[in-house]
């Protein structure tokens, strides 16, 4: 039911949420399939790296000395970038003592998921280390390792305000020029806070008289380089993206602003400067730049925000954000996964306007309208500013100060690019997200993204005009588990993914999987272009950011409309195959024909001109293929299977049907209750064979006794069975029970209710046997010859009759894709309802009687 109330759902909850209903499309146009659907099995050679520890969830890529390194729980890992399982890697035990787990467990913590030591942060420190910090059993503890050596220092810093204590708490953290920027809940009463330390200048958030962070779960931060460039000397930002609580917001421009609506918990984006230095007197080590705004992406009132990345934060003019929300409300009865992006220059807008304030007598936030000092509260330290005598954040008035210890709250919300998600992903939940850019050999750059689910697969997506298209779906890991981190190395054209049994190696691209030209348009990857002087789809770059100049320029490519270019380049494709059909009468055929990929529709056409539909004329047209039903003379003819995608259409695979009468010996076969002929055909008399009388004799003897023998035989049976129903007085149910026996156990047939035969009529005839040996029937082990193990089954037939292959009992549904499918369970039931193929069985039910036609050109019957 939910299913189809969906739309009606999302869309009034987002006419209610965002205003301009002009830039708002469906949910369904929002949503997108995956084209391609790649299994595990498929993953043939995929480098695979598991060592003795769980949860592989910190990665940290180092391109220019070629390592991948990773924090798992209670170890380190080095790994090589070029092949992670080739045996190279150097690892670290770092596990937490008895002593400490038995400590964390009397802390009520869990002695199977929080007492251990879970590496949270790992970041290069200088030329020659990298320094560590992890959960150590609610003690966490950080360590500076020699990059070189590999080995744990002998000493250890204490990592209080570095690391989080709990594993599970939202962490995010940065090493700029040396110093820690970290954001998570510290300590153990878990106060959040945006901290520097390892810093000439340690800084933190205010908490006194009003608290800038209220139970915040941190995502993500990053360094952007709004420095370089800058036409008026303005500083480099670190910006963290979180969750918190909130109370009543009234902002400007949003819907919010006009009603009381209460919202739990809001998703934020903060920033700092990194040249703060705190105020002299007010704020002092407090971070005097701190600001926070809010960020929605579709529906504000059930957002929670879970992954960012991004791209190009070297370049503030380039600088944008993707984001995943999950969807979701108390009653589950919206689940979907939303995809955001993010301009800076937005964010930008948002920090330089109104601020909000907040009111006590009526306990909420709302606009404030009074005089903002100079300069401005919370921003960085400019060329004007210098010029006026402020060379710091030191210098600052006391009234800059005091505004930006209670405003820290912007009064305008940052919109999404375009006003709009870029992806609406119904039944899926993304937990990461990681992009790279692409420019392909037009000069055109787009943004391809990787988004990771919660059962263990990968959507690869690239970002167009007109929205998402998903390229593929990869299923990382045989077993379903959740992705804890995701690493791009464009160096290695490569993507790393962290789960909780090991850490994957993915290629970025694989273009050798479209083996036509219109396929490889069709899945509009800017890596890969079709080349027409080799006729393969080819890679369009060999190096980062580098185009493969030798071809690039001939590459054919459509990545926008993903239908265009290959006219006049596929007379080299080979011709589809030609099969024929044979059918009696009124019987049934099914044509096969399978799709290139989830968004392909299958187009049938007979003779080249008429189409079909679904239930038309007896047509079905399933996932599988075309089912022809009751087949009569007029269903002859050639059918011809279309891919039709993307406006385009190509031959699968054709038909020629032929719709046969029964033969005349078929037809000569009596109906069943026609009578018998007057006469039967006699044996013709074999010469010189005859019995001699007394050999007649014998023969007649011997068979009246052998027929008395078997008289008397039988009557002795009926009359053991009438003396034994006698007693039971009724026939009785059975079932396999176990009764108690000396030496060992035995196992007996009784009735339903429990009792033995013998128990239940003690009180009929007062005998009361009650023993095993006196009523039960039973079977005693080690007594008697053991009964043979049933025969295995036979192997199921290649190919089905009328051409039907045999189906999977489970196919993978490709994310809310409403294909038809033909199920079976091992039993022969059907595993769920489906009505085209409870309707095939019971056809091929009513069928498998029929006489077939002997001699056909191929197995279709």
């Amino acid at each position: 039911m939910w299913g189809r109330l969906w739309p009606f759902l999302l869309s009034f909850l987002t006419a209610t949420a965002v205003a301009g209903p002009s830039l708002r499309r469906s949910s369904r146009e929002l949503d997108a399939i995956p084209r391609l659907t790649i299994s595990h099995d498929e993953l043939v050679g995929i480098p695979y790296f598991k060592g003795p520890a769980l949860n592989y969830s910190t990665l940290l890529l180092e391109e220019g000395s070629a390592r991948l390194l990773v924090g798992a729980r209670g170890a380190l890992f080095s790994l090589n970038t070029q092949n992670i399982s080739d045996g190279t890697h150097k690892e670290i035990l770092w596990e937490v003592s008895p002593e400490m787990q038995s400590i964390c467990q009397l802390k009520g913590k869990n002695n199977l998921t929080e007492c251990f030591n879970h590496v949270r942060f790992l970041q290069r420190l200088n030329a020659t280390h990298f320094y560590v910090c992890g959960t150590h059993a609610f003690q966490p503890l950080c360590a500076a390792i020699d990059a070189e050596a590999f080995t744990l220092p002998a000493s250890f810093e204490e990592g209080r305000e570095r690391c989080p204590y709990d594993p599970a708490r939202g962490f995010t953290g940065l090493i700029i020029d040396g110093g820690l920027y970290i954001g998570t809940r510290y300590e153990f009463q878990s106060i959040p806070d945006i901290r520097r330390s390892r810093h000439q200048y340690t800084l933190k958030t205010e908490e006194a008289p009003m608290r800038w962070l209220t139970d915040a779960e941190f995502v993500f931060s990053v360094l952007v380089l709004e420095s370089k460039a800058s036409a008026v000397g303005d500083d480099d930002k670190v910006y963290y993206f979180f969750m918190e609580r909130a109370i009543d917001e009234g902002y400007v421009n949003f819907p919010q602003s006009r009603s009381s609506h209460r919202i739990n918990r809001v998703a934020r984006v903060a920033r700092v400067c990194k040249g703060d230095m705190g105020g002299k007197k007010i704020l002092q080590k407090k971070w005097t730049s701190f600001l926070k705004a809010r960020v929605f992406c579709h529906i504000p009132q059930y957002e929670t925000l879970r992954s960012v990345c991004s791209l190009d934060a070297d370049t503030a003019a380039r600088t944008r954000f993707y984001a995943v929300f999950m969807l979701s409300t108390q009653w589950k009865t919206l689940e979907a996964s939303a995809i955001c992006r993010y301009d800076l220059a937005d964010m930008q807008a948002v920090f330089t306007g109104p601020y909000l304030e907040y009111q006590n007598n009526g306990r909420r936030w709302g606009l404030y309208e009074g005089a903002v000092p100079e300069p401005r509260p919370g921003s960085c330290i400019t060329d004007s500013l210098r010029s006026q005598g402020y060379n710091s954040s030191q210098d600052l008035p006391s009234t800059v100060l005091e505004f930006v210890r209670v405003h820290p709250l912007m009064a305008r919300p940052v919109p999404p690019t375009r006003g709009r998600p870029l992806l609406l992903k119904r039944n899926v939940r993304y937990t990461h997200l990681i992009g790279t850019p692409v420019t392909t050999p037009a000069g055109t750059t787009y943004d391809l993204l990787f988004l990771s689910t919660a059962d263990g697969w990968i959507h690869k997506a690239v970002v167009l005009g007109s929205g998402v298209h998903i390229i593929e779906e990869i299923q990382v890991f045989k077993e379903p588990q959740s992705v804890e981190n995701l690493v791009i190395s464009p160096m290695q054209h490569s993507l790393y993914v962290g789960g909780s049994s090991g850490v994957i190696q993915l290629p970025l691209f694989v273009c050798s999987r479209y083996h036509s030209c219109y396929d490889c348009i069709l899945a509009r990857d800017p890596y890969c272009g079709w080349d027409p002087s080799t006729h393969a789809c080819t890679a369009t770059a060999t190096v980062p950011n580098k185009l493969n100049t030798s071809s690039s320029t001939a590459l054919i490519q459509d990545i926008e409309r993903g239908n265009h270019g290959c006219e006049g380049h596929t007379e080299t494709e080979p011709p589809p195959p030609l099969k024929t059909r044979s059918v009696l009468k009124d019987n049934d055929v099914l044509l096969p024909c399978d799709r290139p990929s989830n968004l392909a529709r299958a187009l049938w056409l007979i003779n080249g001109t008429v189409g079909l539909r679904d239930g038309q004329n007896g047509y079905r047209v399933g996932v599988d293929g075309l089912l022809v039903i009751d087949t009569q003379p007029r269903h002859s003819g050639k059918y011809d299977c279309y891919a039709e995608e993307n406006g385009l259409r190509n031959l699968m695979i054709s038909y020629n049907l032929t719709v046969q009468q029964p033969s005349a010996r078929t037809a000569q076969v009596p109906a069943t209750g026609s009578k018998a002929p007057a006469s039967a055909p006699q044996a013709p008399a074999m010469p010189g064979v005859q019995l001699a009388p007394d050999v007649r004799l014998f023969y007649v003897l011997a068979i009246a006794a052998l027929g008395g023998l078997c008289l008397i035989l039988a009557s002795s049976l009926l009359y053991v069975a009438c003396l034994r129903g006698g007693r039971g007085g009724n026939r009785r149910k059975y079932s396999l029970g176990r009764a108690g026996r000396a030496g060992g156990s035995a196992v007996q047939l009784q009735t339903v209710s429990g009792q033995c035969p013998g128990e239940e009529d003690e009180g009929d005839d007062g005998e009361g046997t009650g023993g095993i040996e006196g009523s039960c029937l039973q079977i005693i082990p080690g007594e008697g010859a053991p009964a043979p193990p049933p025969p295995p089954p036979p192997p199921p037939p290649a190919e089905l009759t009328n051409g039907l292959v045999a189906l999977p009992s489970r196919l993978r549904r490709m994310n809310g894709n409403s294909y038809v499918l033909l199920r079976q369970s091992n039993n022969g039931v059907p595993a769920g309802p489906c009505s085209f193929a409870e309707e095939l069985s019971r056809i091929l039910e009513k069928r498998k009687h029929t006489h077939l036609v002997e001699n056909l050109d191929e197995s279709s019957v």
